[in-house]
């Protein structure tokens, strides 16, 4: 057992959020959503989508029964779509493979569209139990720093990365392990002004005991946000969210003056499946 578990541990018992997809009463379902709207998104946005989402799809059956632009409308402003559309295909093919019910092996999730090697093993341990190593950002950036002495992990998950975190991963109870490890790299380890201060780990942390050496490593991508495609095509897809119906071509002209732009964004949303030609110069949601 490594002499990270025991603060580790008592430190999230002491300072856990109570999330909803966290617990005894999150069902299976409710984890799934989670992992999925978490993706690059903070907690705090996630927190009403998710709830309104459970409440309106309380099962993967109710999700699939219903078209997916339904899940791309209700998905709103959490951003990156697709991944509303990756979860409703997910829930049907749980509904055609699974009986209705979120498989509980890696494999099977693996097996789901949409459904990654994160994603599976962060479903298959926080919604059933299993025994995976589960790398979300949080959680490699803590094991950097605790174990490896540096900064910030490398831009993709390495071998050695992968082999550390299986080493610290406990026989028993591994899923709490995982979301302590996880809780701390959002709380208390951040990417930025670490407190290092409130760490139950500082006396151990290698990064700490080197003097907090810079990050050295390839130069890490800054997402822009003005002006972008992604901008543009989130102002399209509001139009369309915000509208009950097909929506004419005047109006999404009117929702982002750049030109070449907005055609080149709007044909992208057609190729990803995210807005559908409904008629002549009209458009909606699938």
């Amino acid at each position: 057992m490594s002499e990270l578990h025991e603060p580790v541990l008592r430190w999230y018992d002491e300072h856990a959020r109570d999330l909803p997809w966290r617990g005894e009463q999150a069902s299976p379902w409710s984890v799934m959503v989670s992992e999925f709207m978490l993706q690059q998104t903070p907690v705090s946005r996630v927190l009403p989508v998710h709830a309104e989402w459970l409440r309106r799809w309380p099962t993967p059956a109710a999700l699939a029964a219903e078209p997916s632009g339904e899940a791309v409308r209700a998905w709103g402003r959490l951003g990156y779509p697709r991944r509303a559309l990756r979860l409703h295909a997910a829930a049907t093919s749980i509904v055609e493979r699974h009986g209705g019910e979120v498989p509980a092996s890696y494999d099977d999730l693996l097996a789901l569209p949409g459904i990654g090697d994160y994603t599976a093993a962060a479903i298959a341990t926080f919604a059933h139990g299993r025994r995976h190593v589960v790398l979300d950002t949080n959680v490699r950036r803590v094991l950097a720093r605790a174990v490896q002495g540096v900064e910030l992990p490398a831009p993709s998950v390495t071998k050695a990365e992968r082999e550390v975190a299986r080493e610290l991963l406990p026989e028993h109870d591994a899923p709490t392990w995982s979301v302590a490890v996880m809780e701390l790299g959002a709380l208390v380890c951040t990417a930025s002004n670490p407190r290092c201060a409130a760490c139950p780990v500082r006396d151990l942390c290698a990064w700490r005991a080197a003097g907090h050496p810079p990050y050295d490593g390839p130069p890490r991508k800054v997402q822009a946000w003005a002006g972008t495609d992604r901008q543009c095509r989130g102002r399209l897809l509001a139009v369309l969210r915000d509208s009950e119906g097909p929506v004419h071509r005047s109006l999404l002209d009117a929702a982002w003056s750049e030109e070449a732009q907005r055609i080149r964004c709007l044909a992208s949303l057609v190729d990803d499946g995210l807005v559908v030609p409904a008629g002549p110069d009209t458009y909606a949601l699938p």
